[in-house]
């Protein structure tokens, strides 16, 4: 009795199913690394919105000056919410993640190195100009995130990159 033996697959077979996988895989690639970009450049922008929150509920709460200081140090974008008295130097930094940058188009005060904003007892803007923390990523990619300090009572707002510069910045 002489059973042909039909189970399993052709190497044929195999080859086109991992060639087929390979394919959908390296189309599936780009957007999945676009995706994760924008995932962090988004959680990026909301630790800056919520930094800038607690320094302005503290502010409030403790009735003093409180600021939230951003910089860069090593190549990587740091935050810190302390009293206004205290130095930066002296604050608690935390990081960002390492692929944000700050971008250009960021125009809160910059001393020593260190951007801030100040929050007075009111939880208003302590020392105007007003201004915005812009994140951008370092590889160059045209995203951009932004947090506001839109009014001197310390209304404060998000925004992303639009297609068209708006007094030659994108996000706004």
């Amino acid at each position: 009795m002489n059973i042909k033996n039909n189970r399993g697959f052709t190497l044929v077979e195999l080859l086109v199913v991992v060639s087929l996988i390979g394919i959908v895989g390296a189309m599936a690639a780009p957007s999945y690394v676009n995706y994760m970009n924008r995932q962090r450049l988004n959680n990026a922008n909301e630790k800056v919105y919520q930094a800038m929150r607690q320094a302005q509920s503290q502010a409030k709460k403790g009735r003093i000056r409180w600021q939230a200081s951003f910089r860069e140090e090593n190549g990587v974008v740091q935050w810190a919410v302390h009293p206004a008295s205290l130095d930066p130097a002296s604050a608690d930094w935390q990081n960002l993640d390492e692929s944000i940058q700050l971008d250009s188009e960021t125009t809160l005060q910059k001393s020593n190195g260190v951007r801030r904003i100040k929050f007075d007892h009111k939880g208003n803007v302590a020392h105007p100009p007003l201004g915005r923390v812009t994140l951008s990523l370092k590889d160059a990619n045209t995203a951009k995130r932004c947090v506001f300090a839109s009014t001197i009572l310390g209304a404060l707002r998000t925004s992303k990159d639009q297609p068209k510069a708006k007094d030659g910045k994108y996000c706004y």
